[in-house]
């Protein structure tokens, strides 16, 4: 899972010193990231492989700052160059169109500022399941519509006639999965993975990947 470059078992690599940085994340001297931005389909069986150096790079180019990133699914930290001035969706779009000059992939992007992440970290209608791997947050570019609750409310009503105990929550712009008898095997979360149109534009994390973004974002 970590990369390795420099540092065996490190997963969170910076572009701004040029360097490797453990220990929590982005080094004790180094100002908090002000957003992370996440990718949608990276480095996922063998497709849409990007380098997390490059990306890094591709980030950086854009002005914004102490960018690193945190394993290779496409986790990005950075301070935007403006200090946030810019909403989130701007910030995604401008993303998107350098990663398909650099890349040429047309990959979604979702960023959230530090106090929206958090804001999904507590608003976690699952926090009683003690196993991370079995809550997953599913982030879309902007609030769910009718079309996405549909699909949604649909695809665990199946899952339910098949004797599935998975549930999902909606909340703001993120989808809240709890998979009970594990995410590999949901037949809910299968389901969403195969839907097409607006559920298509979501990226989904483990618990245990959102609450590690927020933390280095606060390191």
């Amino acid at each position: 899972m970590a990369e390795s470059s420099g540092g065996e078992g490190c997963p969170v690599a910076g572009a701004r010193r040029g360097g490797w940085m453990c220990g929590g994340g982005v080094g004790q001297d180094a100002p908090m990231p002000t957003h992370v931005a996440l990718l949608r389909g990276i480095n996922v069986g063998g497709n849409n492989k990007v380098a997390m150096a490059e990306l890094r790079d591709v980030v950086a180019s854009l002005g914004h700052t102490d960018v690193s990133t945190y394993i290779q699914s496409g986790n990005v930290l950075f301070t935007a160059h403006n200090g946030g001035a810019q909403d989130a969706t701007a910030l995604a779009t401008d993303l998107e169109r350098a990663i398909t000059e650099a890349f040429g992939l047309r990959l979604r992007v979702v960023v959230l500022s530090r106090a929206e992440l958090a804001q999904v970290i507590s608003d976690n209608p699952y926090q009683a399941e003690p196993n991370p791997k079995y809550v997953h947050a599913m982030f879309f570019p902007a609030e769910p519509g009718q079309e996405v609750r549909e699909s949604v409310a649909a695809a665990e009503q199946q899952a339910a006639e098949k004797g599935g105990r998975d549930e999902a929550t909606v909340v703001g712009r993120t989808l809240f999965l709890h998979t009970p008898d594990g995410y590999g095997r949901s037949e809910l979360a299968t389901r969403l993975a195969r839907s097409r149109g607006a559920v298509a534009d979501g990226t989904a994390r483990n618990w245990a990947t959102v609450t590690k973004l927020l933390a280095l974002c606060d390191t």
